[in-house]
């Protein structure tokens, strides 16, 4: 499954990029209704430049997570301990990888299949584990 869960996470990328212009103001969208305190932490954020590279950091990180993990996952603990510090709650910093997940899901709309669904879905709880053990010694492989 993880070969072809790589092939299907890049694909919904893909699909997407033909179908819609730039996500980023749908991703954010969705993150500022469905978490409205979040959208104070962008105060400074006037033309969306910062919101878009960290898209583009995410994007590049669950591609790199679904696929040869070189520094997704390493990149990620660092990443919750760092949001931490702009009060972005550890399951707030998960959430984002779901918001992603669901604005890719509308943006796909009926080419959405369940496989898709599928291989986000396992993607997303191996996610999750990186997000709450920030800590390295906690997922070093022995």
């Amino acid at each position: 499954m993880p070969d072809q869960r790589e092939a299907l996470i890049t694909e919904s990328f893909e699909i997407a990029a033909d179908l819609c212009e730039d996500l980023t103001p749908l991703v954010y969208a969705r993150l500022f209704r469905e978490h409205p305190d979040m959208e104070l932490l962008f105060w400074r954020d006037k033309n969306h430049q910062v919101k878009g590279e960290m898209l583009s950091r995410v994007i590049s990180a669950v591609l790199d997570f679904a696929g040869e993990r070189l520094y997704a996952a390493t990149m990620i603990q660092c990443e919750v301990i760092t949001h931490e510090g702009y009060d972005v709650p550890p399951d707030v910093f998960a959430v984002f990888f779901g918001t992603v997940r669901d604005t890719l899901r509308g943006v796909l709309a009926e080419r959405w299949t369940p496989a898709l669904d599928q291989a986000w879905a396992s993607l997303l709880i191996e996610l999750d584990f990186y997000v709450t053990h920030p800590d390295q010694s906690q997922t070093i492989p022995a």
